[in-house]
């Protein structure tokens, strides 16, 4: 046990030595309450402390040890965006978020009097695990942005 304490100890040395911050060692004791045991028997050896003393924190670790960390955001589920058709009273299109892939309800390709599709044996597995079946697939259809 006193083996694997010393371990540790060796370990958070050589962390610490990568590591360098501006802020007071009291400050830091308060924002590291789990290394606390540690750090006091880092207070007992000096030389090693002075050595530590002198390195730099990267912005990373800076981060981390002031916990400035980015609040972590939830799945949005279905990100739906309106779309204006001549003829038509509301439409929702699924945005696409990074796959390559825009998906829109078959019923208004019909209204809009698109191009034929090729058929595919495609299935598509949302974000909320329903599988959908994709009746064709539509290639270089324009489609016009306007921004508010």
């Amino acid at each position: 046990n006193h083996e694997k304490a010393n371990n540790q100890i060796e370990k958070f040395y050589q962390i610490f030595k990568d590591m360098s911050f501006k802020i007071s060692f009291a400050d830091a004791l308060i924002l590291m309450p789990k290394f606390a045991s540690i750090l006091k028997a880092l207070i007992g050896n000096i030389e090693k402390l002075s050595e530590m003393a002198l390195t730099l924190l990267n912005e990373h670790r800076s981060t981390v040890l002031l916990k400035k960390l980015p609040e972590k955001l939830g799945d949005p589920c279905k990100f739906l965006i309106p779309c204006d058709f001549p003829g038509m009273a509301k439409c929702l299109a699924l945005a696409d978020l990074g796959a390559s892939i825009n998906l829109m309800p078959f019923s208004v390709w019909k209204r809009l009097s698109l191009p034929d599709l090729t058929p595919t044996c495609m299935t598509l597995e949302l974000a909320d695990r329903s599988i959908s079946r994709l009746v064709g697939v539509a290639e270089d259809v324009y489609v016009k942005k306007i921004i508010p």
